[in-house]
């Protein structure tokens, strides 16, 4: 038998919004969903979820909404009518730092409070524990600490503070991460296509020596917090910079496009023509600040 405290409205069926919501039903909770195309709600409904008509029938029936649409001008598309005052809104649609705070203020205004989500998952890791999918929250700290169980449900939270744009600003900070590994990737892949080497073999290879070289993080960090940019360099700028003509003349030699390093390349470059010889790579970080 569900708990009637257990309560929990979804907005936005797609698949981030239905994985959402059918782990908070096999959790036991009262869920209400709502999609611009109905249709999308039918087999959450034959799971026990209830299907609203209305966006405003739909956020009456919670205290918790949680909405899960495709961008931000969406939400404000669909919740400008909606009574929502005394309601606690929980926003994982995608968005950027900027536009969450506006959420959050908009949102605001009309007398409720606010939570931004960035989901670091795809839906089939939603609802297994065993995933190590968590979602970034930031915004108002009673709204989280009043929902952290429900919330924890889908997957694990992160509370990044009360800036309505922090939780944004660390998803596209880990995306935009993921994005220049896989520029790298690519670009082995590149040199190695029409070798020998199985790709699957080189693979395994790869994720080797990325996994190696992970920790490289945390020396940027140090550098970051003490401002020393050469503590514990074992590769100088100077030397790396060197090293950077042979990868360009490997590249050129196997028929391959550097343009996918060249950039970071020209970046080096320009902080050892600076003077910082001497240092690792955090250098770059401040060439990238306008």
């Amino acid at each position: 038998m569900r708990d009637d405290g257990k309560r929990i409205t979804v907005l936005g069926l797609g698949a981030m919004g239905t994985a959402m919501a059918r782990a908070w039903l096999d959790a036991g909770y009262e869920v209400t969903v709502w999609n611009r195309t109905a249709s999308r709600a039918e087999p959450l409904a034959a799971e026990g979820a209830t299907v609203a008509a209305t966006v405003g029938e739909a956020v009456a029936a919670s205290d918790l909404v949680v909405v899960c649409l495709l961008d931000d001008a969406s939400v404000e598309k669909v919740l400008d009518g909606a009574d929502l005052r005394g309601k606690d809104l929980v926003n994982v649609t995608t968005s950027t730092p900027g536009r969450a705070r506006e959420r959050a203020a908009w949102v605001e205004r009309r007398g409720a409070r606010y939570l931004d989500g960035g989901i670091m998952a795809v839906p089939p890791m939603i609802g297994s524990a065993e995933s190590g999918a968590y979602v970034f929250y930031s915004g108002s700290s009673e709204l989280f600490a009043a929902h952290r169980d429900a919330l924890a449900v889908p997957a694990a939270t992160r509370y990044v503070g009360v800036d309505p744009g922090s939780a944004a600003l660390h998803d596209v900070a880990l995306l935009s991460a993921m994005t220049g590994m896989f520029a790298g990737v690519s670009h082995a892949f590149a040199l190695m296509r029409g070798t020998e080497a199985a790709p699957r073999e080189f693979a395994a290879l790869l994720i080797e020596w990325l996994t190696a070289m992970a920790p490289y993080a945390n020396g940027v960090a140090t550098h970051l917090e003490t401002g020393d940019y050469t503590l514990g360099v074992t590769s100088n700028l100077a030397m790396m910079v060197e090293g950077n003509g042979t990868l360009l003349r490997t590249a050129e030699e196997q028929g391959v496009s550097a343009e996918l390093l060249s950039p970071f390349m020209a970046l080096m470059e320009r902080r050892l023509a600076a003077g910082h010889g001497d240092e690792g790579t955090t250098g770059v970080i401040d060439l990238l600040l306008r």
